[in-house]
């Protein structure tokens, strides 16, 4: 097997090769057989659907979706920036007035929409001195011209946006803006899968009964005294008392008592024979994005093949380091591969696909060198950029957290 290097990438990037593909597979950390659970959708649903596999027909359900592992091949690149491994472009609205209950960061590689999420559209920017919206200072413009054909202030601005997928909808353009596929296309799938029950209970150390009586939530707390205080009336008493039954609640609704054992057969997660992991790079998609450095300038072959090294670069960078961080996904659901990461090279047709060893710190070298023959062709990279909510937009968040707190408080009563 052969090893990944900048000179393979520009090759491939410059020929006519169609894609970079990693296949992986994962058995659950438990071992052969243990149950996985997968994530639920609306209504408590499992993503279940047969698909051919060698010819059979296989029942398989989604572990990781191809958003999900977006998101976690940009935080990974977030994670890389932040420590200092790499240098990107990175775009965050600072929350941090003091109406709100807790402060909060959001940046470009956390946002659904990446640079043309609203967040940052409701954000300002400090721009010769006085506060502009973001999409109306000079740097948010370039989302408004931004295409296949133009991607050079994207790429400067964010160029996860390029390689992540990009759809500029809620731009002063609407639905004629910004729209670039994605060029890295992810998702884990558990093969084989057969479904389970999950099964539930509590046993209560001090074994308080239901019907030991009833509590009622105190009408104003202190520190001397649980929020809770224990009604005149008990639990078998309030059934023929309506009032006292609305008024009062079991212990086990405050947790306090047993939980009767239960079985649900709708959501036990499932056995699988195994779980494949899938990633593509896709080199026709980036490809098609152009990189002219002046209005009045005429393309230049080189300067497009070096921009679009560096994304590939950072394509291939951000699937290794997640790969890398291991597939913990979720509660329940944590995966091992059951072999070494090796990508295949999908050049000509009917040819067995050359391969290649990729690590993480190989792959940051990489990317490294590539940005460094790219920023020698006058193509613009971009620091952080920190923005602020407009007021409009932190009384928003500040009136949502204030619900929640108290549709909290109204759950536990």
């Amino acid at each position: 097997m052969n090893k990944m290097t900048l000179e393979v990438l520009k090759e491939a990037v410059a020929g006519h090769a169609a894609a970079f593909r990693c296949v992986t597979d994962y058995q659950p950390a438990g071992g052969p057989g243990d149950k996985v659970f997968p994530p639920t959708y609306e209504g408590g649903r499992y993503a279940v659907e047969d698909r051919l596999i060698g010819g059979e027909r296989l029942p398989c359900v989604l572990l990781d979706s191809v958003q999900s592992q977006a998101n976690r091949m940009e935080l990974a690149l977030l994670e890389a920036a932040r420590s200092g491994d790499i240098a990107l472009p990175i775009i965050e609205t600072h929350f941090k007035d003091k109406v709100l209950l807790k402060p909060i960061v959001v940046t470009s590689l956390e946002a659904p929409h990446r640079i043309a999420d609203a967040i940052f559209r409701d954000s300002l920017l400090e721009e010769n001195g006085e506060k502009v919206m973001f999409r109306k200072s000079q740097k948010g413009k370039i989302l408004d011209s931004a295409d296949v054909r133009n991607a050079t202030g994207l790429f400067g601005l964010c160029p996860t946006a390029l390689i992540f997928g990009i759809w500029d909808s809620t731009g002063p353009r609407g639905g004629l803006g910004a729209k670039i596929q994605r060029a890295v296309v992810s998702e884990m799938v558990g093969i084989n899968a057969q479904p389970g029950c999950k099964t539930s209970s509590r046993i209560d150390p001090l074994q308080i009964r239901k019907d030991a009586g009833l509590v009622l939530k105190r009408e104003a707390s202190d520190n001397q005294n649980p929020d809770w205080m224990l009604s005149d009336e008990t639990a078998g008493a309030s059934t023929k008392k309506g009032a006292a039954k609305k008024a009062g609640k079991k212990p086990s609704e405050i947790n306090h008592g047993n939980v009767v054992p239960t079985i649900d057969d709708e959501t036990g997660g499932f056995t699988i024979e195994k779980a494949v992991q899938k990633t593509v790079l896709s080199l026709a998609a980036i490809r098609r994005l152009r990189f002219p450095v002046s209005d009045h300038e005429k393309a230049d072959v080189q300067v497009d093949l070096k921009a679009r090294t560096v994304l590939a670069a950072l394509g291939l960078l951000a699937a290794v380091l997640v790969r890398e961080e291991g597939a913990d996904l979720r509660s329940r659901c944590q995966l091992i591969p059951t072999q070494t990461f090796m990508w295949e090279l999908l050049d000509k047709p009917g040819e067995t696909p050359k391969t290649f060893e990729l690590d993480a710190e190989t792959a940051m070298k990489i990317f490294k060198k590539a940005l460094q023959a790219a920023l020698g062709s006058k193509l613009p990279w971009e620091n952080v950029i920190t923005l602020e909510p407009h007021p409009q937009l932190v009384e928003l968040v500040a009136r949502s957290q204030d619900l929640e707190a108290r549709e909290a408080g109204e759950e536990g009563e």
